[in-house]
């Protein structure tokens, strides 16, 4: 068996996608969406494709590592989420090929259904804003039952805020956990915009709210910084999305810089490299939590990874429908969980006929427009 082609599509914003078809008709599905750079890895994808083609897609390991290795300049968003979305294919087709899940072939799986969180929070406090709020929030119990939800403090943060900046942000936040109970879980994500002296003055604002875990509360650049923020913080520390493999998450542990990682499918070097970082944290006592904000592929092929190793904590997830109606996954959100896939490979039907339309391309991560008050760079 042989690569016979590799194709791509970009049917919706936030979902790349990466098509391996073998010279005996087996299809595999990937997903190497990188926010904000689509022509790049669409790119990166066609000029791994010229070594890919006429290979055996079942070395999946040898794949891996000629691609990371074989270029002088290793890593890099821009290789890694093409690599993943490689990686995620022709574990798809490793799983056809044999007739079973790919959580089998990654060593079976470690428990039965996985737990995923949601994106909702309350950030327009206005009666319409808060009635869009409620609905949102009433789809997702109705719609999956889930128990943790996601949200971020919204806008620009500088450096410092004033008082009435924070006690917004508190306020919506108090607001949540009184409409969804001490029952559910949330969970902040404040996406790197702030320093580790603001970043400590709210989260310990935020405590009362009893967080799962606050996420990027500062830039991942620098883990000294990270680490300043968990030892300031009485709960949990999340980040990881944006590092790329398990050399990038390597200070991150040794440093004990955080108590939970999200690395994610689509970027971390796919479902091999998600595994892996997952096995180097659970020396640590640190758990995964993998990151996917984008589409239902790069989340199933997450759910694969998540099934198979301890560690694990709780999955991302946009919503139970989130760009559903290009690629269908073989499992639903219930009681917010979603049960193992018993199909082989990824489980994932595509629809080709909407995967062939290609969408129109918008700014996915902030962009050129996003600026502070006085006309300089802010963080999305």
């Amino acid at each position: 068996m042989k690569i016979a082609r590799i194709d791509q599509f970009f049917p919706r914003p936030r979902m790349r996608l990466v098509k391996i078809t073998t010279d005996d008709g087996i299809v595999g599905w990937g997903e190497s969406t990188l926010e904000g750079k689509p022509k790049s890895t669409m790119g990166a994808v066609e000029e791994l494709a010229e070594y890919l083609v006429g290979k055996d897609p079942l070395r999946i390991e040898h794949h891996w590592q000629h691609i990371y290795r074989s270029a002088f300049f290793r890593g890099g968003n821009v290789l890694m989420s093409a690599l993943s979305g490689i990686d995620q294919a022709l574990w798809d087709i490793a799983g056809k090929f044999y007739n079973a899940p790919v959580y089998k072939l990654l060593g079976g799986p470690t428990r039965d259904r996985v737990r995923v969180y949601a994106h909702w929070g309350i950030r327009d406090r206005t009666d319409e804003g808060l009635a869009r709020s409620r609905e949102r929030l009433d789809y997702l119990k109705k719609a999956g039952g889930y128990t943790a939800f996601k949200a971020g403090p919204g806008g620009k943060w500088r450096a410092h805020e004033p008082p009435s900046r924070i006690d917004e942000f508190i306020g919506a936040a108090q607001l949540m956990r009184e409409w969804v109970g001490p029952d559910a879980e949330l969970c902040f994500d404040f996406h790197g915009k702030m320093t580790p002296a603001l970043a400590i003055e709210v989260c310990h604002q935020l405590a009362s709210v009893r967080p799962m875990f606050v996420e990027e509360p500062v830039p991942q650049e620098n883990v000294d910084a990270l680490k300043l923020v968990s030892d300031h913080v009485p709960f949990p520390i999340a980040t990881g999305e944006r590092l790329l493999s398990r050399w990038e998450f390597r200070q991150v542990f040794e440093k004990q810089a955080c108590a939970y990682i999200q690395p994610d499918g689509a970027h971390a070097g796919g479902i091999s490299e998600l595994k892996r970082i997952a096995n180097m944290a659970e020396v640590y006592y640190i758990h995964t939590m993998p990151h996917c904000a984008i589409g239902p592929v790069a989340l199933t092929a997450c759910i694969h990874v998540d099934a198979s190793v301890p560690n694990f904590l709780i999955q991302e997830s946009v919503g139970p429908d989130w760009l559903s109606d290009v690629a269908r996954p073989a499992w639903r959100v219930v009681d917010g969980h979603v049960e193992l896939p018993t199909v082989p490979g990824l489980g994932i039907e595509v629809d080709e006929k909407e995967v062939s339309r290609m969408a129109a391309y918008t700014e996915e991560l902030g962009g050129e427009y996003f600026y502070d008050t006085d006309g300089s760079v802010a963080d999305w």
